[in-house]
């Protein structure tokens, strides 16, 4: 008999705490060892009935959701989906969190809770199935990578795009090596599995620590050296699409591809048909397929394709099925994708 994923949901609004523990029950592979109105009632817990995954509130009294992880995580490493509501200062609370160790996060909704709540359980449910998988040992805190590429700007022509792919695991992995790329890289396009309205948080972070510019993308944005366009999470899917010698980004209308919007097989097919041997492009760390398909594509079309390794990576599954596919020429290390990604250009 498969072992039920144990869960321990913390958060001080008790009637969340019913909704989610009542909806948990449904699903045989799940079972709640407890609720916490606040982080002390979790560290008890938590030390006790050691769970396989916590369910997190970001703002609770007593203690903020934030500091419970950098206080206990270190201590007893447990895998956490933020559960938070929507707003200005959560998006960037939540950004905090993964940077803390959390896995994932997923939106509260703010209003009509009892008539709301119930529409996100399947995608919390399907990232604590994720995070009960997670090595949280592969997860890389407040850590950037240095640099082995320098910080002298490359000579690249505008002809060449790097495309990035990630999901579970990719904020913290994009922290790491795209501080590495120099100013003068070529442009880079990324979708990265995120709720709605967050992206813009993860490209004002990712732009502090960067020596490339990096913003969410906007329709009709150009691609050019030392610009990193993240795809907006949940509305639309990104492509690639060239308008004379210019590369541009289309955000366009779509039912979501191997289960996401925006899709990074969406944005792989494009550069491929776009950019063909121009492109340079990296498959990271996230559960699923997402990417597999597109990333061949680029490689069918003569564009040098990799995939972070197993040793590296959050979650092996989307660079797993590439590399069985054949769609990736090499594994890499996710330390080494920067000095790759360059090289590939020579």
């Amino acid at each position: 008999m498969k072992k039920k994923i144990r869960i321990l949901i913390v958060d001080d609004s008790a009637l969340v705490r019913k909704i989610l523990s009542e909806s948990f029950a449904k699903d045989p592979e799940l079972v709640v060892i407890g609720t916490a109105a606040d982080p002390y009632q979790a560290r008890d817990i938590l030390v006790i009935e050691k769970p396989d995954v916590i369910t997190l509130d970001v703002e609770m009294p007593r203690m903020d959701g934030i500091t419970f992880l950098t206080r206990y995580m270190h201590v007893i490493p447990t895998p956490t989906i933020i559960v938070s509501s929507l707003s200005e200062s959560n998006k960037h609370l939540s950004m905090d969190a993964l940077e803390a160790g959390a896995v994932d996060f997923v939106p509260k909704p703010n209003t009509r809770i009892v008539e709301t709540l119930p529409l996100i359980m399947p995608d919390l449910i399907r990232k604590i199935k994720i995070a009960a998988t997670v090595n949280l040992s592969k997860i890389h805190t407040n850590s950037v990578l240095s640099s082995h590429v320098g910080r002298q700007p490359l000579k690249v022509s505008t002809n060449h795009i790097f495309a990035i792919g990630s999901s579970t695991g990719g904020t913290e992995a994009l922290a790491r090596i795209l501080p590495v790329f120099p100013s003068g890289c070529p442009g880079i396009v990324i979708v990265q599995h995120m709720p709605a309205e967050y992206t813009a948080s993860l490209a004002e972070r990712l732009n502090r620590l960067s020596q490339m510019t990096v913003k969410e993308a906007k329709h009709g944005d150009r691609i050019i050296p030392g610009q990193i366009l993240i795809a907006p999470g949940g509305v639309k899917h990104m492509k690639v699409q060239q308008y004379g010698g210019q590369y541009k980004i289309r955000l366009v209308d779509g039912a979501p591809v191997s289960s996401h919007r925006p899709s990074v097989d969406v944005l792989f097919q494009s550069v491929a048909k776009a950019a063909s041997k121009n492109v340079v492009a990296v498959l990271m760390t996230g559960m699923g397929k997402d990417g597999a398909a597109g990333l061949l594509e680029i490689r069918n079309a003569g564009g040098r394709t990799f995939v972070q390794d197993e040793k590296s990576s959050v979650v092996w599954g989307m660079p797993k099925v590439a590399w069985q596919m054949n769609a990736a020429e090499a594994m890499v290390a996710l330390e080494n994708i920067p000095r790759t990604m360059i090289k590939a250009l020579k």
